[in-house]
C-alpha cells in the first residue's frame, strides 16, 4: 500500500508541475462592462417599455455586466390608463418614480449619471422616450431632447464609448448626434407589421442615416459607436424582439471591450 500511495503522490507532483497555475490557486474574474440604463418612466404608452428594459437586463446580466439605472426627476407628459389607451387627466406622475417600480427602487437621477464612470449606455423604448426624454412625440423633427438626455449623449459619444438604444428611443441619437446611422426596421407599414414606419422618414429628416433591418437584428454604426434595433416597433412575437435586444446588447457590450 505504501507503494501505491508513493506512486500516486508522485503522479500528482508531475500533474502540478504542468498545469495552469489558475488552475489551483484560481484567477481574478475580468470585471464586466460599468452599463448606464437610462429609462423614461414605467408603462409604454406614457413611459419605459417594460418588456424592452427587462430584455435590456437580462442580457446584460447574462453578459457580466454591472448595471446602474437613472432616470430624470421630472414630471411625466401625462399618465396613461393602459386598459383604455388614453391619457387620465387627473392623475401626475414622476418619472424618476416610476421608473423605480421597474428596478425594485434602485435608480438614481440622471443629472448625476457621468460617462466617466460608465462603459456604455443603454436606452430603452416606449413613448417615454418621445414624451419624456424629448418632445418627439409633440414636434417631431422639431422636436428638443432633454437637457440631461442630450448631455449624456454627447458625453458618451464624444469620449468614444457605445451606446445603444431600442425602438422608438433611437431618435434620441437621430436628434443629437448629428449624421448617426440608426434603426426603427422598416421604411413600409408592410399591411400593419410594422405599424410606426414613418419614423424613418423623421429620422432622415433630423439628419440621420436610417438603415433598414428586421426585428431580430441590430445596426451598428460604427463610426459613432451606436447600435440600435427596432424592438417593438414591430408587431410580432415577443422572442423575436427580444432576440433583436439580445443582439443590440452583445454588440454594445464588444464595443466596451475594444
Amino acid at each position: 500500500m505504501a507503494a501505491v500511495r508513493a506512486l500516486g503522490a508522485s503522479r500528482l507532483r508531475a500533474a502540478s508541475a504542468f498545469a495552469p497555475r489558475a488552475a489551483f490557486h484560481g484567477s481574478a474574474p475580468r470585471p464586466g462592462a460599468r452599463v448606464a440604463l437610462v429609462l423614461s418612466g414605467c408603462g409604454v404608452y406614457d413611459g419605459t417599455e417594460l418588456q424592452e428594459a427587462a430584455a435590456v437586463l437580462v442580457h446584460l446580466s447574462r453578459g457580466g455586466a454591472e448595471v446602474q439605472t437613472f432616470a430624470p426627476d421630472i414630471p411625466q407628459m401625462h399618465v396613461v390608463d393602459h386598459t383604455k389607451g388614453q391619457p387620465s387627466e387627473s392623475e401626475s406622475r414622476n418619472v424618476l418614480t416610476e421608473s423605480a417600480r421597474i428596478t425594485r427602487g434602485k435608480i438614481t437621477d440622471l443629472a448625476r449619471l457621468s460617462a466617466a464612470n460608465h462603459d456604455a449606455a443603454i436606452f430603452p423604448g416606449g413613448f417615454g422616450a418621445a414624451k419624456n426624454l424629448s418632445t418627439f412625440a409633440v414636434d417631431g423633427k422639431d422636436c428638443r431632447v432633454h437637457e440631461d438626455v442630450e448631455r449624456v449623449l454627447k458625453e458618451f459619444h464624444k469620449a468614444g464609448k457605445p451606446i445603444g438604444l431600442c425602438c422608438i428611443a433611437s431618435v434620441l441619437a437621430a436628434k443629437v448626434l448629428r449624421g448617426v446611422e440608426v434603426t426603427v426596421g422598416h421604411e413600409q407599414e408592410e399591411g400593419g407589421k410594422w405599424p410606426y414606419a414613418g419614423t424613418a422618414e423623421a429620422i432622415k429628416a433630423l439628419g440621420a442615416k436610417h438603415c433598414v433591418k428586421e426585428v431580430t437584428e441590430a445596426h451598428v454604426d460604427k463610426k459613432n459607436k451606436v447600435v440600435t434595433t427596432p424592438a417593438f416597433m414591430c408587431e410580432t412575437e415577443l422572442h423575436h424582439v427580444h432576440d433583436g435586444i439580445g443582439a443590440m446588447v452583445k454588440k454594445v457590450l464588444e464595443l466596451c471591450a475594444k
